[in-house]
């Protein structure tokens, strides 16, 4: 079902040349603007939280390192490994795991309403897209079953596979799970990012909003089309999602979820490969953390971060390279970091996309990971450093002790 908020028809044709948002947020350079609420806070830097500077989440058989989420209360932490759920304490003391993943788990985020954990979760080939949801104190051993142990409920996404699915050139056949085509709507090939924070569409965008999960569209790397150029963020109210949840049969994949997005918004930020990779809140700036592959588009200076500015409304605009014109609700990129005059883009150098969590005040914990040989098993590392928010042109982060 296509999102309601997203308005295509043939009035709209005259507005198909207007390809790149226009708004005041992108009117100039980033230095001649006043210093922002960030960059002051920048300026004094808060005392670190009470948290280790790095974190091990240790060595497994599976793909990298794809994000994490910390439940500081309980002071442990998720890592999704791709095929894997792996729980650890601070020290880096494995609690226990979830395997029997054969889909793709991406990035995870911790809701501190039910204080269970959130993760993206793809079947590609099974045209089935989900939200993976753990309960975290039921994760208590190592090797526990996603399908049998009781741990891991889905709820699907309807307007994720209607955008993935999408026969675009119209030839009645859709061709799958390929860049090389003009298939899936906005380019999607997924969804990747996962976080919560306060809705678009009341406020600033602070704390104190409806708080709500978004879920951020993969977008596949592919030069030769424009409607790729923008990442895509949907956003639900999980508060009564209990009555969609359902334990994962692999083999039989289920399709309960909601049929309606509350809001579905678009970010213009040239095409990534492999959109949002970590999508991250930061109570203290009010701000959205985009992180991402880099982009292959010699026309777009491909940032590895983005960052969604939380002070301004959405507003609405063409979705750029639609067949049939369509006007949807788009989010401003923080007019700050690195600026290209020629896509009104800003963006900063920074690899966040193996996970990024913020844990308050400006400071982070940023995710890095790799393959080590272990006994002649390869594995895949992963850990979570600790780094402060500077603001700083063209790298935003300093690493913390």
């Amino acid at each position: 079902m296509r999102h309601p908020l997203v308005r295509s028809g043939a009035a709209l044709v005259a507005a198909t040349a207007l390809l790149l948002p226009t708004t005041s947020a992108v009117a100039e350079p980033a230095g001649e603007r006043t210093p922002t609420s960030a960059q002051q806070r920048a300026d004094k830097p808060s005392r670190p939280p009470a948290l280790p500077r790095h974190i091990d989440g240790g060595a497994w058989p599976t793909s990298h390192v794809q994000g994490a989420a910390i439940d500081e209360r309980e002071g442990v932490v998720y890592w999704s490994f791709t095929q894997m759920l792996v729980k650890t304490d601070l020290d880096g003391n494995v609690l226990g795991t979830v395997t029997g993943l054969t889909g793709h788990l991406g990035d995870l985020d911790f809701n501190e309403k039910d204080g269970r954990v959130y993760g993206s979760l793809e079947y590609k080939a099974e045209e089935a897209f989900y939200i993976a949801i753990f309960d975290g104190d039921k994760v208590d051993r190592v090797g526990m079953d996603a399908e049998t142990d009781g741990v891991m409920t889905t709820v699907y996404l309807p307007e994720v596979v209607e955008d993935f699915t999408a026969d675009m050139d119209g030839d009645g056949t859709f061709d799958g799970d390929t860049a090389n085509t003009a298939d899936h709507r906005y380019g999607s090939s997924g969804i990747d990012g996962v976080a919560f924070g306060p809705a678009a569409d009341q406020g600033k965008g602070k704390a104190k909003g409806k708080q709500v999960l978004r879920v951020a569209y993969g977008i596949y790397a592919h030069k030769d089309r424009i409607d790729n150029d923008n990442q895509v963020l949907l956003e639900y109210d999980v508060s009564g999602w209990r009555r969609y949840e359902r334990p994962l049969a692999q083999d039989a994949p289920h399709r309960s979820g909601p049929r309606e997005v509350r809001n579905k918004y678009f970010v213009f930020t040239g095409n990534t490969t492999y959109g949002v990779q970590n999508l991250e809140y930061d109570e203290a700036s009010g701000n959205w953390f985009l992180a991402v592959y880099e982009g292959t588009k010699p026309s777009y200076p491909n940032y590895s971060l983005f960052v969604v500015d939380g002070d301004r409304p959405p507003y609405e605009a063409v979705v750029r390279g639609q067949a049939e014109p369509e006007l949807g609700d788009h989010l401003t990129l923080l007019p700050e970091g690195q600026y290209d005059p020629a896509s009104s883009t800003f963006g900063w150098t920074f690899d966040a996309s193996y996970g990024l969590v913020s844990v308050g005040n400006g400071y982070f914990y940023g995710a890095s990971g790799g393959p080590v040989t272990e006994d002649g098993v390869r594995k895949q590392t992963g850990a979570l450093d600790l780094y402060r928010w500077t603001g700083e042109t063209p790298t935003p982060f300093e690493r913390v002790g």
